[in-house]
């Protein structure tokens, strides 16, 4: 982590239930919460299965034509899994469909062009904006996924280790795109943009 930016542990805070004194300082409960992410995302385990999904990453790559250099440049550390992890944490709708959310985001990831890599996540512009009542789409910002290609520069939230597993796990699919369906609650998946376009139509008589 690199220090001097306010937001530089974000995404290292553990979510958990933890103890603190009446008159712990901030130090103290912050120390208590990387701890507890020491605990939890324990590196000796984690390592292997990111290199795991690097290689994954590097195949699907691969087929999509993309070259070694690009491959080489967009493999994963630690702190990109929790960027994607907190990605995935803030747009599920449920637990259950995470990992499918992780394949939409590599689906993309995985991609050499621009125009393909836009992840279009609506959680990190309500991350960068405070304002999740007005979703803009335009705003020029490093968390607009719509605008910027690739990860944005540092995880959203903190994610749990259900998002973090759905990441190293992510499903096999075909599928690129999402939206919130308003009568189960839950995500419903597209495989074209013409598909997904009809489904919001459907849904909220629009485009998205």
């Amino acid at each position: 982590v690199e220090r001097g930016d306010k937001y530089c542990l974000e995404g290292f805070l553990f979510p958990d239930t933890y103890d603190f004194y009446v008159n712990s300082t901030p130090r103290e409960a912050l120390g208590k919460m990387l701890l507890g992410f020491e605990a939890k995302v324990k590196q000796d385990e984690v390592m292997p299965q990111l290199n795991a999904l690097n290689e994954r990453l590097a195949r699907m790559m691969r087929n999509n034509g993309c070259s070694e250099a690009f491959i080489a440049e967009n493999k994963l550390t630690l702190r990109d899994l929790l960027i994607v992890a907190s990605l995935v944490e803030e747009e599920s709708a449920a637990f259950t469909e995470s990992p499918t959310i992780a394949s939409v985001i590599f689906n993309r990831y995985t991609q050499d062009q621009v125009y393909e890599r836009y992840l279009g996540i609506d959680a990190a512009i309500i991350y960068a904006t405070g304002d999740s009542n007005n979703i803009d789409t335009s705003i020029d910002s490093p968390y607009n996924t719509y605008k910027n290609p690739g990860l944005p520069p540092s995880p959203i939230s903190n994610p749990g280790m259900n998002s973090i597993k759905a990441v190293l796990n992510f499903a096999d699919t075909k599928y690129y795109y999402y939206v919130l369906n308003p009568e189960t609650g839950l995500s419903d998946f597209s495989r074209t943009k013409e598909e997904h376009d009809a489904k919001v139509k459907k849904y909220y008589g629009g485009n998205n």
